[in-house]
């Protein structure tokens, strides 16, 4: 059996009775040094400081401890963003038993008087500093160090969020406790050089133009080789993401489509395969603007080789190169989507010949806007859009 005990910056004195027993009584312990040094000297098991990278010691613990318990320490709540879910992911609930401590979210809300429910929680421990950005709402950030807030700071400086309210919380709940507040670009312009690596990041971002459903083209940056906002509609219907799962989107162009498939629901990741380099640089802004997470690769198929398995895929440009659909296919996940929108004769007779192999839905949209026509207003159809989805077995 795994025990994981959850301890706080307080240290031993801040454990329940049951954790300190289950220290106390322990015959091996592992951790993070940081951690490791939070215990005192009625702990007496040897201590085992985590190897770079950790995840195979992970996997191997119970193997080579085949006899009694192991005990693993970890901060606050193992499992909020910690090692108990990894640990449970690797061996299962019925052998990892998991003893938490008050998390630095509960006490960063105590600190701030932030209802917890209403607050969203983004962990930068082993994610890009660039997914905490938002539109607006209020996030506690896990930093990955002490260098984390300034990183925020400046990136919400940069995508126009400069005047959010910024908060770190270092040492939560131990005899270092502080707490500094200021705008991020007060903070971005000036960061401290004291940051403990052991800190929370609020933020309650400003301005808030939050947008809940798909985006206006005219806040993505494009060069007009973008999935339009009404079809991105009905396509993200169809993709029906979920959470956690990953989208490759496919002659990406902006990257709108893996824009949205992010923003959808939670733990929603991307790949963008995009063959101009400048449109690779604009899916790197919109990304950033958005916080979402997408890998960002060369042109399909070449670049589809070690990409992650995808659990969806959308094609919205190069359908015709040779291969491509196959390739993108032979990757899915089973019972995995692929969405082809297309927009030439010579792309419809493709997807025309896939349905005919594979079946799925076939679509088409015709959609009209209304424009000045002299002094009366007429309406401009947009290209005729076919669309192919399908799932695989």
């Amino acid at each position: 059996m795994i025990v994981v005990v959850g301890i706080g910056a307080d240290g031993m004195a801040g454990l329940t009775a049951a954790s300190a027993a289950e220290l106390r009584s322990a015959t091996v312990i592992y951790g993070s040094q940081r951690q490791l040094d939070l215990l005192d000297e009625t702990v007496v098991a040897p201590r085992h400081c985590w190897p770079s990278p950790m995840a195979p010691a992970l996997a191997r613990l119970l193997d080579d401890h085949p006899d009694g318990d192991i005990h693993v320490v970890a901060s606050g709540d193992p499992l909020l963003h910690g090692i108990g879910t990894s640990l449970i992911r690797r061996h299962g609930t019925g052998r990892v038993r998991v003893l938490p401590h008050i998390s630095s979210v509960t006490l960063a809300c105590a600190r701030l008087g932030w209802a917890a429910q209403d607050t969203e929680v983004i962990s930068l421990v082993t994610a890009p500093v660039h997914t905490a950005v938002r539109r607006g709402g209020r996030a506690l950030v896990l930093s990955r160090g002490a260098a984390t807030p300034a990183e925020l700071a400046t990136l919400l400086v940069e995508t126009g969020r400069g005047t959010s309210e910024f908060t770190v919380l270092e040492q939560l709940g131990g005899p270092g406790e502080r707490i500094r507040s200021a705008a991020a670009d007060a903070w971005a312009a000036v960061p401290p050089g004291d940051v403990d690596d052991l800190n929370v990041i609020a933020v309650r971002y400003l301005p808030d133009e939050r947008i809940a459903q798909v985006l206006p083209d005219d806040v993505l940056a494009h060069d007009g080789q973008l999935t339009k906002q009404t079809i991105r509609a009905v396509t993200l219907a169809v993709l029906a993401p979920r959470p956690g799962e990953l989208l490759w989107d496919v002659g990406a162009g902006s990257g709108s489509i893996a824009v949205e498939w992010c923003r959808s629901a939670p733990g929603c990741r991307a790949v963008a395969f995009e063959s101009h380099q400048e449109r690779r640089d604009r899916i790197a802004v919109n990304a950033t603007a958005f916080g979402a997470e997408i890998e960002i690769r060369g042109a399909a198929p070449e670049s589809l080789d070690g990409a992650p398995q995808p659990d969806a895929v959308f094609v919205g440009g190069g359908l015709t190169s040779p291969g491509l659909l196959a390739a993108c296919l032979d990757r899915l996940r089973p019972g995995g989507r692929l969405v082809a929108n297309a927009v030439t004769a010579e792309s419809e007779a493709l997807v025309l010949e896939w349905h005919s192999r594979l079946g799925g839905e076939l679509r088409r949209f015709q959609h009209y806007r209304g424009e000045p026509l002299g002094g009366f207003t007429g309406w401009r159809p947009a290209m005729p859009i076919t669309q192919w989805a399908v799932r695989t077995l």
